[in-house]
């Protein structure tokens, strides 16, 4: 059964490379137009951009701080202006856990930025798509957590696995406010996927192989892996499912 997702417009946060990226590019590939988003690599985003068209796709990219209010209003006002209509698809990609550091070292500049890029940009992205989607009585939103909201994360993350918590824990209330009005709202919680920037910038070699080695289909995950679920939740096969989370990991995690 091919997704057809022709006619809506998508907005992915944190779409210029990564798992962000392989989400836009799924969606485009299913018809819709979708909004990319870029906070510093605009190098990377347009690669985003240019992929989706060179398959025959539409995309618009927009630099934007989704910890920041008014530029998330900034940003779904463009794509919303780029294609003539509100946003039908919602995916909140963007979030970092940006350092480790141990919680006897926090401090609450590092506490403040990392709940705003991993929560603060969920709840106020969501809460700024909302009126369009109640409007024509259909939205889909994801929202990505992590296998660290399960288990508290690896060394120094303990803040990080509390934001993706966090995320779970809102997006389930999220799907009982907005259920009645023909909105679902789901989560992707990945594990270890590697071509990611996280894993590059927070993950050694050593750690890298010893993570895998405890996974049962024995391998790292690809962005492309959590791409799918997430299409799979946005499309018409995952009309009754709201509420819940898709786990990304492999086996690593079982519940």
């Amino acid at each position: 059964m091919n997704i057809q997702l022709n006619g809506k417009i998508a907005l992915v946060t944190g779409s210029s490379g990564g798992i962000g990226r392989a989400i836009a590019v799924a969606l485009a590939a299913s018809g819709a137009k979708v909004g990319v988003n870029c906070l510093r690599n605009v190098r990377q985003g347009e690669e985003t951009v240019a992929a989706i068209r060179a398959a025959g796709g539409e995309a618009v990219l927009v630099q934007a701080d989704v910890s920041d209010v008014g530029q998330i209003e900034r940003l779904v006002t463009e794509v919303e202006n780029a294609f003539g209509g509100t946003i039908d698809i919602l995916v909140n990609n963007a979030g970092s856990m940006l350092e480790r550091r141990k919680n006897a070292e926090m401090t609450v500049d590092l506490y403040e930025r990392v709940m705003d890029v991993n929560l603060k940009s969920t709840v106020f992205m969501c809460k700024r798509v909302l009126p369009g989607m109640k409007a024509k009585g259909y939205g889909r939103i994801v929202n990505m957590s992590s296998v660290a909201a399960h288990h508290g994360g690896g060394p120094g993350s303990s803040l990080y696995a509390a934001s993706k918590a966090a995320v779970w824990a809102y997006s389930k209330g999220l799907a009982k406010e907005v259920a009645a009005d023909g909105i679902t709202v789901n989560v992707v919680s990945p594990g270890f996927i590697g071509d990611t920037m996280f894993h590059a910038t927070f993950t050694t070699d050593e750690a890298r192989r010893a993570t895998v080695s405890t996974i049962p289909l024995k391998r790292e995950g690809k962005p492309e892996d959590v791409a799918g679920a997430v299409l799979y939740l946005v499309s018409d096969l995952a009309a009754y499912l709201t509420g819940e989370s898709i786990e990304i990991n492999g086996g690593m995690l079982m519940r």
